[in-house]
């Protein structure tokens, strides 16, 4: 694993010359004609726009490519509340690899429909997402296939990561990032790559009220169980793998905190979807964040992640 900022920069460079055989770039909203906006000029990177609705076919793409012949001919193994495992299985049918995806029972079976849809083979184990991380690697260390973490992975953060070239080459200088935070593969490949070619920019880590557990893993200092409630934002919902990666990363990268409510996530999804951008539970997190404290940017540039359209059928009947 990288060891510092300098390293995963290089990591996140590599994944650029691998990601777009699959994955794209995706645009630049200015965000426009809100009063809470003052001075500041905000911009939403339309992550929701990607091929499969997600950030998360970057990372997918990044370590499905990074694999051996041989380790791509045994085939992978994931676990997923939905997004990354449709990156997964996108990943692995264009190059012919055979995937599977275990999930916990909290999955929308939408969401299962749509993983089935991309070749890929579903099993459930556990309650949690955690239980279906564990239940998976132990399954691919019995089987010999690639264990793909969702977040525990630096090819996976490298893969995300990218989204902070895009930036720099789309926005130029940036004050702050909103980034929801779940495992903290995003927020840790995108803050990692700025830190190290713009220290100044400030990374805002963003969490429901209601799930928050790599927050609580940062205010304790070490990785613990958190519980958690019903939230909107199911793509960032579920617990941190113990020893993850992303946990040392997530205290290097992330300057602030914002935790936002129920309702606020709500309003801020509709806020989207009055615009034309469908987005998912997580990318309103990030945007009630920004939308929260939005006085403290004025005067200055801020980006905030979309990270997702992909809203269960429960979520959009909400809206």
């Amino acid at each position: 694993m990288p060891s510092d900022l300098s390293a995963w920069r290089a990591r996140i460079a590599e994944a650029c010359g691998r990601i777009y055989a699959l994955a794209q770039q995706t645009p630049i909203a200015l965000v426009e004609d809100d009063q809470r906006l003052g001075s500041t000029r905000a911009l939403l990177k339309l992550e929701h726009l990607q091929r499969t609705g997600s950030f998360k076919l970057r990372g997918a793409t990044n370590k499905v490519l990074s694999l051996s012949p041989e380790e791509a001919a045994n085939g992978v193994i994931t676990s997923s509340t939905g997004n990354h495992a449709v990156g997964v299985a996108t990943a692995a049918r264009d190059h012919g690899i055979d995937a599977e995806v275990l999930v916990s029972w909290q999955v929308a079976p939408t969401k299962l429909r749509l993983i089935e849809a991309c070749g890929a083979r579903i099993h459930h184990s556990g309650d949690s997402p955690v239980e279906a991380e564990l239940a998976a690697r132990a399954a691919a260390a019995a089987s010999g296939k690639t264990y793909i973490s969702p977040y525990n992975d630096p090819h996976v953060i490298a893969g995300q990561g990218t989204i902070g070239i895009e930036l720099v080459q789309q926005v130029g200088s940036i004050d702050a990032i909103y980034i929801a935070v779940g495992g903290g593969g995003l927020i840790g490949g995108i803050g990692a790559y700025m830190k190290s070619v713009s220290p100044q920019t400030e990374i805002v880590g963003c969490w429901p009220e209601n799930s928050r557990v790599m927050y609580e893993c940062l205010q304790a200092g070490e990785v613990i169980d958190f519980p958690e409630h019903v939230t909107l934002s199911e793509s960032t919902a579920g617990g941190v793998e113990p020893e993850s990666i992303t946990f040392e990363l997530c205290q290097k990268v992330i300057d602030r905190s914002v935790l936002v409510s129920e309702p606020e996530i709500m309003d801020a999804m509709r806020w989207a979807h009055r615009r034309g951008w469908k987005v998912e539970g997580a990318a309103g997190v990030a945007i009630a964040a920004f939308f929260k404290e939005a006085s403290r940017q004025y005067g200055r540039s801020a980006v905030i992640i979309s990270c997702g359209g992909n809203p269960s059928p429960e979520v959009l009947s909400q809206l």
